[in-house]
């Protein structure tokens, strides 16, 4: 330093140096003073990384931090990157603790800044690559493995700082998918390591499947998944460029016209047959554009194809179409254009023009290539200046008992097995978080399993298990008692008219809020429970006291006690059952003083109020009976016949303030999502969905 001032420490000299750049154009600190201070603050943080008995529990802090996180501030690399994972490449300890489930998220985000260029770059000068790859020989013999996280550490090609542009592609013929969101989520994942953008572009090139519906809609979903994009762009946006694109490829020989009928031309590219038409001069191609673009009579009978190779192994490069006509209105061009590009042409094309650096595809699309590498040479050779697009495929999301073809998932919305695309047993963006699943979870579900490119049948215990985590400590505790055969329990000692009372509506989270609770000497219960229940026994009413269920001069033997939930306990007096042996009414005394921990069973119950407010509860089961659907199913034949399950119940009266989308934990029922809030009638009630907790049953 020009003062020949000293800093001491390397917290103090990385801060020194985050500033120097700031002055620079780094943005290392963040974008905001707030995302500065954090930056700092984790900097003195990283300093306690060191070897020693609290190492394994720092780890297990910062791991849990970043369970919903790629970053430790903001969406980018900064600084407290930089410093934390600099001490854990340092600390010797590291490489056992990694080892821990309770370090999974941590070591998660090791591996992805570790395979950032430059911190590769700081490990190779530090510790050259013979050291390590002794070093992990030595642990490969010593018996040591990585856990099941997954990992980013890929090693894009030619990535760059800076300069990585990845793009979502969704095509606006359906709804979004959670393999879409696997898609969105991953490509936008790449983006941020990178520091780099993500595009996203619609792929709207067959007006027959294409709506403003579907468009909207997947905006929709996109805005909830988070996605960071400074434009929506569309393939429709250069038809004009791929017209002249295309005549351009015809002049130079590449595309011939060709009105082979579709079936013929599946059956020859199938055995490798070259078409009659595929020596037609480019002049006379030319014309036949011109025809296609007319919609002539003439020109509806042909598609341009590519003249690649009729004898490839790989049938995905046996002459495959360019151009084809189609007379139907288009969602956003109406009927300006009357022949349309497909994908396998526009996708090269458009990449490359936008600038995209890196298209991430699902590995269902290896067979394509070479084809579109192919393709893409051959637009550079006559569009010059389009740059080169690497190709980086990874696993397409599978779920046991779900289909995820849009041709199949329509096929439900159409035949009414489903009451639409935001159905909530739907494997829809919109239909699993109207089930009650949170965005986090699905984030941390995608990236939990990294980039890889091993093809699995996930199970939705999983995912379900994740957003259970993130719920619980935050759901309101509500409680319903089933309309079917409720049992009403008659209680002596207990109040003649509503008391009312408050208490938290989360024992272990009192900013979760606060709820009425009304006693009376009436109350209800579930016919299960009521089932249960003996009499002499003291059950103990929940949040109230022990209430006793005796013949007159029965003693109550000791275990032979119930809880009411939130109230206390009663003595059981009388159980009255019908001749169907259902239980048609209880009597008991209210006993307070008597022990919770002695009782056998603790029960939820509502007072018998007016206001008690009407509920249909709501379950679902899969859409498919077959736990894997191969190819060459007939999934018509694998539809669940029976997939919705209601049930009329009463809850509490805190419950009539439910709003849509809130979510909630009835006792001993569950954890449920409101659909339909209540309407403020008996034929309106609150429409309840409930929420897998990731236990199979």
């Amino acid at each position: 330093m020009m003062s020949k001032e000293e800093l001491v420490g390397v917290p103090i000299i990385l801060k020194f140096l985050t500033r120097l750049g700031a002055q620079e154009g780094s943005n290392l600190y963040g974008p905001t003073p707030l995302a500065a201070c954090q930056v700092d603050q984790w900097i003195e943080t990283s300093s306690q990384l060191v070897s020693g008995q609290q190492f394994e529990a720092l780890c297990g802090r910062l791991s849990d931090y970043l369970s919903l996180r790629s970053y430790f501030v903001g969406y980018g690399v900064t600084a407290a990157d930089v410093a934390i994972w600099g001490q854990l490449q340092a600390c010797p300890l590291w490489k056992k603790v990694r080892q821990s489930p309770a370090a999974a998220h941590l070591a998660r985000w090791f591996d992805h800044m570790s395979s950032l260029p430059a911190c590769a770059v700081a490990v190779e000068d530090l510790c050259p690559t013979k050291k390590r790859e002794a070093a992990a020989a030595a642990d490969t013999a010593a018996g040591k493995g990585g856990g099941d996280v997954g990992s980013f550490d890929v090693g894009l090609p030619d990535a760059q700082m800076g300069k990585v542009v990845t793009r979502f592609p969704p095509e606006p013929s359906g709804y979004l998918h959670i393999g879409h969101a696997k898609a969105a989520l991953l490509n936008q994942h790449f983006a941020n390591i990178y520091q780099g953008r993500l595009l996203v572009r619609f792929d709207d090139t067959n007006p027959t499947k294409e709506k403003d519906e579907y468009v909207e809609n997947i905006i929709k979903d996109m805005q909830t998944l988070g996605l960071q994009y400074k434009t929506i762009t569309y393939t429709s946006d250069y038809f004009p460029q791929m017209l002249d694109l295309g005549e351009r490829l015809i002049k130079a020989g590449v595309l011939y016209a060709d009105d082979t009928p579709v079936d013929q031309m599946r059956e020859e590219r199938m055995h490798g047959i070259e078409s009659k038409r595929r020596g037609r001069s480019p002049e006379e191609t030319l014309a036949m554009f011109k025809e296609m673009q007319a919609g002539s009579e003439e020109g509806l009978k042909n598609c341009l194809r590519f003249k690649l190779d009729m004898q490839a192994g790989n049938k995905a490069l046996r002459d495959p179409v360019a151009f084809r006509c189609n007379l139907t209105h288009h969602w956003r061009t109406g009927h300006t254009y009357k022949v349309y590009p497909t994908y396998d042409f526009a996708c090269p094309f458009v990449d490359a023009l936008e600038g995209v650096t890196h298209a991430l595809r699902t590995s269902e699309y290896k067979d394509r290539e070479a084809q579109y590498y192919w393709i893409l040479e051959q637009q550079q050779k006559v569009w010059p200046g389009l740059p080169k697009v690497h190709i980086w495929d990874y696993s397409r999301l599978n779920f046991v008992y779900t289909v995820l073809s849009k041709r199949k998932l329509t096929w439900f919305v159409q035949t009414n097995r489903v009451d639409g695309w935001d159905d909530p047993r739907m494997p829809t963006v919109q239909g699993i978080f109207r089930r009650g699943l949170q965005v986090e979870a699905l984030r941390e579900f995608i990236l939990s399993q990294g980039a890889s490119k091993n093809v699995t049948y996930q199970e939705w215990d999983k995912i379900w298990t994740i957003n259970k985590k993130l719920i619980d400590p935050v759901c309101p505790r509500h409680t319903a008692v089933a309309a079917a055969g409720k049992v009403l329990l008659t209680l002596e000692g207990a109040p003649a008219s509503p008391e009312s009372s408050t208490i938290a509506k989360h024992k272990k989270n009192a900013a979760v809020g606060s709820k009425t609770l009304l006693k009376l000497g009436r109350v209800w219960l579930d016919q299960a429970d009521g089932q249960e229940v003996q009499e002499g026994e003291e059950v103990t009413l929940m949040d109230w006291g022990n209430a006793i269920i005796k013949a007159d001069g029965q003693e109550v033997p000791e275990g032979r006690q119930v809880t009411l939930m939130n109230w206390g306990n009663a003595i059981i007096k009388s159980v009255s059952k019908g001749p169907d042996g259902q239980v048609t009414g209880l009597t008991g005394t209210l006993n307070l003083a008597g022990d919770f921990k002695k009782t056998r069973l603790k029960l939820t119950w509502l007072a018998d109020v007016s206001e008690l407010v009407p509920l249909t509860l709501t379950d679902f089961d899969y859409l498919i009976t077959k736990k894997k659907v191969e190819e060459d199913d007939d999934f018509e034949q694998l539809v669940n016949p029976t997939t919705k399950f209601e049930s009329a119940a009463l809850g509490d009266v805190n419950m009539a303030a439910l709003k849509k989308g809130d979510l909630l934990q009835l006792e001993r029922k569950g954890y449920f999502i409101c659909d339909v809030p209540y309407g403020g009638s008996a034929d309106k009630p609150a429409v309840l969905f409930s929420i897998p907790d990731g236990r199979t049953k």
